[in-house]
């Protein structure tokens, strides 16, 4: 697996690491982005409201990159994604229990940056688990993923 430096210090910089000094480095200025979750943004105004959002509502988010085939001006990652849920989410109240779900990711490049990305997310499983865990913790159990904080 070859992961094209822009993709690695995409994730490992803006989402795993926070720094959103990296977006202006990385993207073009007309980014266009769908991310896992469904929200299209333009710009990086936008797309920062977005990573704010994400990860607010999920602590010690992280993006993991599980394989990835690039060619020319593109390329194409597998995904995992997750964090701690512990704010409002796809519906859900927060409850301190850990989710993750895995997702496609579709780079296209231009000019030494990153000017858009198309991720579609395995939502059903994120839901699935954001239920399993909301279940749990009204019960006071300990879900798929651990006990209550």
């Amino acid at each position: 697996m070859s992961v094209p430096p822009l993709v690695e210090a995409f994730y490992s910089r803006i989402w795993n690491a926070g720094d959103e000094s990296a977006v202006g480095d990385l993207l073009t200025g007309d980014f266009a982005f769908r991310g896992s979750l469904g929200i299209s943004t333009r710009g990086h105004h936008e797309f920062l409201e977005y990573v704010r959002s994400v990860r607010a509502s999920l602590s010690n988010y992280y993006c993991a990159i599980l394989s990835c085939v690039a060619e020319g001006l593109q390329a194409c990652a597998r995904m995992e994604f997750g964090g701690v849920h512990e704010a409002p989410l796809r519906g859900f109240a927060p409850t301190g229990k850990a989710v993750e779900w895995e997702g496609a990711a579709l780079f296209t490049f231009r000019d030494g940056k990153i000017a858009a990305l198309w991720v579609l997310g395995d939502l059903a499983s994120l839901d699935e688990r954001l239920r399993q865990n909301a279940v749990a913790y009204a019960a006071g159990t300990a879900g798929p993923t651990g006990g209550n904080i």
